[in-house]
């Protein structure tokens, strides 16, 4: 299911779209790490017996039973934040306001994490994400961004989801399709904040633009470092 509002979907309907997805992966691709997409416990339960590995939930364990799944099985879990409409997930939360924005994600966080840890979720299996754009407007993405440092001080390894995403759009005044590079400048801001952890839609160019981060924050040597490197004999 997509985070934006729309129908409810039976956990037994959305279990058997995902599951055999993630048996077949799990089949052809080994080595590869799993991630399900899923705010329900059932749903998780499922797939990661089926061969998932990370959990990721936009409503930031809001199933009372998420906690348990995830601890059953020793996986990961982001928890990111969103807010709640009135008739559960994906209803619509119009004009969300926040007296400090960072300071309210990062109280949320702070709590979900702690809920994760009561339920035996063991603390290097949680990673975090502020939700940028979820139930935020531009300019409380934008303040996100900037002040990540503050989320990231929690001390749980940070996912920034910033590819494409609408406050890129309406900074810039672009469509979709032409966002790849305020996408790349958000990552590497966010990466200098301290993120490690980063969901783009273009793998190759986030990767290249990351590593030159990585490589200047002194995080991964360069490739080579041959330049001014060969003097007179």
């Amino acid at each position: 299911m997509p985070f934006a509002p729309g129908e409810a979907l039976d956990p037994r309907v959305e279990a058997d779209r995902v599951v055999p997805v993630i048996e077949q992966l799990a089949q052809l691709r080994p080595g590869l790490i799993l991630s399900v997409d899923t705010f329900h416990a059932s749903v998780a339960d499922a797939c990661l017996a089926a061969g998932a590995h990370v959990v990721n939930d936009t409503t930031g364990l809001s199933d009372p039973e998420m906690a348990e799944a995830v601890r059953d099985h020793d996986a990961h879990v982001i928890v990111t934040h969103s807010l709640t409409g009135p008739g559960g997930p994906r209803t619509p939360v119009p004009n969300p306001r926040y007296d400090d924005v960072v300071a309210e994600v990062r109280e949320f966080l702070a709590r979900r994490i702690d809920h994760a840890l009561q339920h035996g979720i063991a603390a290097d299996r949680l990673i975090i994400d502020p939700g940028h754009d979820l139930h935020k407007t531009t300019v409380h993405s934008l303040e996100l961004t900037r002040r990540l440092g503050e989320i990231t001080s929690l001390g749980h390894p940070t996912l920034a989801a910033v590819s494409n995403k609408d406050f890129v759009g309406e900074s810039l005044g672009l469509p979709r399709e032409q966002r790849l590079e305020g996408s790349l400048a958000a990552a590497v801001v966010c990466a200098l904040n301290g993120a490690r952890i980063f969901r783009m839609h273009e793998p190759a160019q986030a990767r290249r633009a990351l590593d030159m981060a990585a490589t200047i924050m002194g995080l991964r040597e360069p490739v080579e470092a041959r330049h001014n490197m060969e003097g007179p004999r």
